[in-house]
């Protein structure tokens, strides 16, 4: 009898279907209809996000991100001192892809109970993630909702949710719609899965969702043990990138997270005629770990939908002039970052990712 074909795992079955995101956010248009209550001119729209005037030529940058999953990670380890650091990593990150330098975050846990404990170990990561962005908690709240959170442990289910305001100079302000091919794709390290991609990665590793694991084993290529790894906090890039800033090094830049190397096209819709090729990766090991702990459960995730799904070790990335290339890694080997060109721009309109001995077409 032939062998029956092996269902693949792929990000929607594990809850993020990304074709119905795509056809949902087409509702989000009819803010635009908002825009013309700003009142200090035009609002900015960018690849990523917009920017709002305040006073001459100074803007506003104002975003809101999740932790996600990985919340559950947290409860399954009963370790809660570092997820606040994830909050304020995907907020502040997201600032710096206009060019502004975070200003302050606030955050907003909903809580199935205002655990003491809990709230004491949540505030420690989120001034150590502060720190190092160098900004201020300007505000936050907890609200406790029994009925909304349950979590994993009795008590201790919680969802985080940071927003961040920046401040960038029109004369700082990365517009990402001068790129041509030929320039250069600089990846910045990123410390691990960080908080994208989680509810995939879940569904292999843990046997608490179907996965191989134990959240305390220690797997072949790992140093300690899996729930931690997991955990380890997303990487902040405050520093580095406000210091390409202020060189006005930087033609674009792109916080690799939901969607990964899909992140790119949105940088084609306004640069017509150009493609991106990647050709260097070097993933941890928890990323190989995922993949192969998913063929192991007979149910294979395709190295498309790997790309599709994690930052696969460059947890952000700058689109620079090929001719200031070895400038910008210069700096950013002076900023104690990993850094290396991990791209190019092309002709293709297309992204495609060289992985090995394979060629992945992410985008057509």
């Amino acid at each position: 009898m032939p062998k029956k074909a092996q269902k693949r795992l792929a990000y929607a079955e594990a809850g993020v279907d990304r074709t119905l995101r795509a056809k949902s956010k087409r509702a989000l248009t009819v803010l635009s209809k908002t825009y013309r209550f700003s009142r200090h001119g035009s609002v900015v729209q960018l690849p990523y996000g917009n920017i709002l005037p305040i006073s001459g030529d100074l803007y506003l940058d104002l975003v809101i991100e999740g932790v996600g999953t990985k919340v559950l990670l947290a409860q399954l380890a009963d370790k809660y001192d570092t997820i606040g650091i994830d909050g304020v990593a995907m907020a502040v990150n997201d600032v710096l892809r206009s060019g502004a330098k975070p200003l302050a975050v606030a955050d907003n846990i909903h809580a199935h109970v205002s655990n003491p404990v809990l709230v004491r170990d949540w505030m420690k990561g989120i001034v150590k993630g502060a720190n190092e962005a160098q900004c201020i908690v300007a505000s936050g709240e907890i609200g406790d909702v029994p009925s909304l959170i349950k979590g994993l442990v009795e008590g201790k289910g919680f969802d985080m949710v940071f927003a961040s305001v920046g401040e960038v100079r029109k004369k700082d302000t990365i517009y990402a719609s001068n790129l041509k091919p030929g320039d250069a794709v600089i990846g910045l390290h990123s410390s691990g899965i960080h908080s994208n991609g989680v509810s995939l990665a879940r569904k292999a590793l843990f046997k608490q969702w179907g996965g191989r694991y134990e959240p305390f084993d220690v797997p072949d290529g790992l140093d300690r043990e899996l729930v931690y790894e997991v955990l380890e906090p997303t990487k902040i890039y405050v520093k580095p990138i406000t210091n390409l800033v202020k060189n006005h090094l930087i033609k674009a830049a792109v916080h690799v997270t939901g969607d990964a190397y899909l992140k790119f096209d949105r940088l084609m819709q306004i640069n017509k005629g150009v493609g991106f090729e990647f050709d260097n990766f070097e993933p941890q090991p928890i990323f190989h770990l995922i993949q192969k702990s998913a063929k192991q459960l007979r149910r294979p995730i395709s190295d498309e939908e790997m790309f599709k799904t994690f930052n696969m070790g460059w947890g952000f990335a700058v689109i620079v002039d090929h001719s200031q290339k070895h400038e910008v890694l210069d700096l950013l080997e002076r900023s104690d970052v990993k850094a290396e060109q991990i791209g190019k721009i092309t002709t293709s309109e297309r992204i495609v990712v060289k992985s090995e001995t394979k060629k992945i077409l992410l985008l057509d």
